[in-house]
């Protein structure tokens, strides 16, 4: 092989590499994303370590019951202070790549959507949406719906979100009182987890739930 071959070959390579890094980039920048559950917030269906595939399109409308990932920016985080830049480029690299978590991106289930009005807890101790007791089949057993009561009613273009695991969970209850009052902004919301990547033992599809009124 002549060494024009050879320089032939290599450029086609490296034009293939390259490609595929963009297609890379395009679909996770655009379609689906990699997330690492960073916290016990979510138990008992999404643990630490987990490995979530994100959708960011074709989730909308999103409606009571989804687990959401989004920017918690405004929200129920301040905005940060400036890290050093090679932090930065790490962190940045790290959740590229699905294998740490960040510090601003949360995962929670949309518990309110514009127009609810959502309270705990009535007399038999379960939430409600707008007066009616609602059914939360992903609670782990026992699981009290919230030691914090609450009764906000979630203004236009914002969610009110809740973890799974209401005593170990940061989230919209922690701001009831604060300018914002909890509520997360819509466009923050970065997409809804289609399916468990990692481990690869409990990898498989994560089904959207639609909340509707508790039984009894």
């Amino acid at each position: 092989m002549s060494e024009r071959q050879s320089l032939r070959g290599w450029r086609s390579v490296l034009v293939g590499a390259l490609a595929v890094v963009l297609l890379t980039c395009l679909l996770r920048a655009f379609v689906l994303e990699v997330y690492t559950i960073p916290s016990a917030s979510m138990e008992p269906g999404l643990v630490p370590g987990d490995r979530i595939a994100v959708a960011r399109v074709g989730v909308e409308p999103y409606r009571r019951g989804d687990v959401v990932v989004f920017d918690g920016r405004g929200s129920l985080d301040p905005y940060r202070s400036g890290d050093p830049v090679w932090q930065q480029a790490l962190a940045g690299a790290g959740q590229f790549l699905g294998l740490t978590g960040s510090s601003t991106v949360h995962v929670k289930r949309i518990l309110g959507v514009p127009g609810d009005r959502v309270t705990c807890c009535g007399t038999d101790g379960r939430l409600r949406v707008d007066g009616q007791p609602v059914s939360e089949p992903y609670l782990a057993p026992g699981t009290a719906p919230s030691s914090t009561r609450f009764d906000v009613v979630v203004p236009a273009g914002s969610v009110w979100l809740l973890g799974d695991n209401r005593g170990d969970s940061y989230d919209s209850r922690a701001l009831l009182g604060a300018p914002g009052g909890g509520m997360v902004p819509m466009d923050r919301i970065i997409g809804t987890p289609v399916a468990r990547v990692w481990p690869l033992d409990r990898a498989g599809a994560l089904l959207r739930i639609q909340l509707g009124p508790s039984p009894g």
